[in-house]
């Protein structure tokens, strides 16, 4: 990622340290981030914004799972400052593979042009 956009996520939306990982034989793709200012990410973690991860290449918008017992595969907690939080999209059909340039869009959050390793 650009020294720029770097800046501008860690400024506006507190966030640092973007990786995209096709985990689980590539069943989910697991987004993730370190927070530097916790008032500033907390609409990442907010419940009411639906993350999407989105891949243009493959067509496809990848929803956070919600399962019977355990919920939503996503941290929603109050963040805080220096912890990583995840979310984990799933990718039935394994359309999404590394490689793939992804945007995940979380509320007003979007993070474009992320690379699944």
């Amino acid at each position: 990622m650009p020294k720029r956009a770097r800046e501008y996520y860690a400024l506006v939306w507190g966030v640092e340290d973007f990786s995209v990982k096709a985990v689980e034989s590539g069943e989910i793709i697991r987004f993730s981030y370190r927070v530097l200012d916790a008032d500033k990410a907390k609409m990442l973690n907010d419940k009411k914004n639906q993350p999407s991860l989105i891949d243009p290449q493959a067509g496809v918008s990848l929803v956070v799972p919600t399962l019977e017992k355990v919920g939503q595969l996503r941290q929603s907690s109050a963040p805080e400052t220096g912890k990583v939080y995840w979310m984990a999209f799933s990718n039935k059909g394994r359309y999404v593979k590394p490689g793939h340039r992804v945007n995940v869009v979380i509320g007003t959050f979007r993070a474009d042009g992320l690379i699944v390793r």
